[in-house]
């Protein structure tokens, strides 16, 4: 396609709020979201958290309203948060905002991806190194789902604990829960736009950001909702992005085959759009004998 003149063009926001036990990262969450639609009935959430977040529904004393609502229960697999991503998104409209609470069910609880990796890892000529191909490949998929619907997109992630003595308004030594590194895949933070990480007195600091937040420092309310909606529909209409029907990626270009090429040829044969490498592989699986093109595994 060659380049071009780089041009601003409006988004959606993908965002992660991470942190300890009781800083508020569903209230925050919300707060967000109902600040970027001013319309509690455009907020889906998924509950993972024991349905902790019914506790926030049509509270005078928080401002909250009722929200779209879906609990989680073991086993909390990729398939199961993508399936509910979707519903959420279909649910809301592109206007609307899906919030996962928590992402860190995915990895590290029942069903998870560290849990998927050791049954892998338990099969035959298989082991715990090379397992982490395909567990790999499910969590890269999550991600990327939740990344390619249409509407806007907040995750919580709990963060791991310590404690440090720190030093009161007294002058006394007392101990102080502080937030480490999210729970989740180690380079999960770099898939965001903005990750605030918010502390057990609720102040809510930015550790990666692309937008205005730099330097924010303060307890999170629906303005910043406001004010991120503002900024992120600033620039063009976002063309629309063909993603892959079994992986969720965004259908890039080949060697050999332009994306309008891809979207076009693997429609045809299999009736569903998909990336070159997804089509390959559900050819192969088809194990029917080559006669063109399109039937050696290229769309």
């Amino acid at each position: 396609m060659g380049f071009e003149t780089v041009t601003r063009r409006k988004s959606k926001l993908r965002m992660a709020l991470s942190g300890v036990s009781g800083s508020g990262k569903t209230l925050g969450a919300l707060y967000i979201a109902y600040g970027i639609t001013g319309d509690w009935g455009k907020i889906a959430l998924i509950d993972t958290e024991h349905e902790r977040a019914r506790f926030y529904a049509n509270r005078e004393d928080l401002g909250t309203g009722a929200f779209l609502y879906q609990s989680m229960a073991a086993p909390f697999s990729p398939d199961r948060y993508k399936q509910m991503v979707k519903e959420g998104a279909d649910a809301v409209g592109p206007d609307g905002v899906v919030i996962i609470d928590s992402l860190t069910h995915a990895w590290n609880a029942e069903g998870g991806v560290l849990d998927m990796k050791d049954k892998i890892a338990s099969r035959a000529n298989m082991n715990s190194y090379t397992a982490w191909n395909e567990a790999g490949k499910a969590q890269t998929c999550l991600v990327n789902t939740i990344f390619s619907v249409g509407c806007h997109t907040i995750v919580t992630m709990r963060s791991k604990m310590e404690y440090a003595m720190q030093t009161d308004d007294r002058g006394k030594q007392k101990p102080v829960k502080v937030g480490l590194a999210p729970v989740q895949r180690d380079d999960t933070e770099y898939e965001f736009d903005i990750v605030l990480d918010i502390g057990r007195d609720h102040i809510a600091t930015a550790s990666k950001d692309v937008t205005f937040l730099d330097a924010y420092g303060q307890i999170i309310t629906p303005a910043l909702g406001k004010t991120l909606a503002e900024w992120l529909g600033q620039g063009k209409e976002q063309p629309a992005v063909p993603t892959c029907a079994a992986c969720n990626a965004v259908i890039a270009a080949t060697s050999t085959r332009t994306v309008e090429q891809i979207v076009a040829g693997t429609q045809k044969e299999s009736g569903m759009v998909m990336c070159a490498k997804c089509f390959s592989a559900w050819y192969k699986a088809k194990n029917t004998k080559p006669e063109d093109g399109a039937a050696n595994g290229n769309p």
